[in-house]
């Protein structure tokens, strides 16, 4: 398990947010915290501490009038750690490669994919040919429905048809390198993780996989070390320090050495 950090980007700044209260309408959303520094001082502390494949998301949609300002906040952190962090939020086969360009080790894809409610394959082999698989990570964030976990996009407001199953994961894994996965219903509410999902994200191990969403506290990290097998990678916002949280930076860093070490001598 690695601790994989965000920069997640609004309005231009760097904040953390209930993940359930994106809209499109006036670009509103229920604030965790509003950082004092930039998308940049985020990346230096990641590129220093070594913490590789982190993740920059712009929150605006491209049509916002502050999504300027958020591409520029996401790319000064790309400047500022080339090669280190992955970038998403509104990627298309058209911008992509320009996100490479700029410093992107990955582009991550959501919205781009899926949509109408479905896998848009076309879409999906483009972008996969056009980037390569090693540098295409699918973005299955879901929300529960039903007693399913459905893929969402459009800032995890539209529901598709898509259950995140290892079926479908299966079917995807042949065009992209990893998979982010974003528990919606608790992102940003430092209430717990979906054990569920994650022990069924746990079970499947065929690509690198990032849980993300309820992390509270260092039990949380043990529960979600063991559900997921050492498996899962892990992304910490509302509930880190550096977020205004209760979980030390350092210490989580900490806890991941640790559990990397005891994965090895297993």
């Amino acid at each position: 398990m690695r601790f994989r950090p965000c920069i997640d980007i609004h309005n231009g700044r760097v904040k953390q947010i209930v993940g359930g209260s994106l809209s499109d309408a006036r670009n509103p959303v229920t604030e965790n915290f509003v950082s004092g520094q930039d998308a940049a001082f985020y990346a230096r502390l990641y590129r220093n501490a070594g913490l590789s494949g982190g993740h920059v998301i712009l929150l605006n949609a491209a049509d916002s009038e502050y999504y300027e300002a958020t591409r520029e906040q996401a790319l000064s952190a790309l400047r500022e750690y080339p090669g280190g962090l992955q970038l998403g939020g509104g990627v298309t086969a058209e911008n992509a490669a320009a996100f490479l360009d700029a410093g992107a080790s990955h582009v991550i894809v959501t919205s781009y994919v899926f949509r109408d409610g479905n896998t848009d394959y076309r879409k999906l082999r483009r972008i996969s040919t056009e980037v390569g698989r090693e540098r295409l990570v699918l973005d299955l964030s879901c929300r529960k429905r039903d007693g399913c976990y459905y893929i969402v996009t459009d800032r995890w407001q539209k529901f598709t048809t898509e259950q995140v199953t290892p079926a479908l994961l299966d079917e995807l894994k042949g065009y992209c390198a990893e998979f982010l996965i974003h528990a919606v219903d608790v992102e940003g509410k430092v209430s717990g993780i979906e054990r569920e999902l994650a022990a069924m994200l746990g079970g499947w191990g065929g690509l690198p996989v990032t849980y993300a969403g309820g992390v509270s506290d260092f039990s949380d990290l043990e529960d979600l070390y063991a559900l997921g097998r050492g498996r899962l990678d892990v992304t910490i916002g509302s509930a880190l320090d550096l977020f205004g949280g209760p979980m030390a930076y350092e210490e989580v860093i900490r806890f991941m050495k640790n559990a990397e070490t005891e994965r090895k001598g297993e």
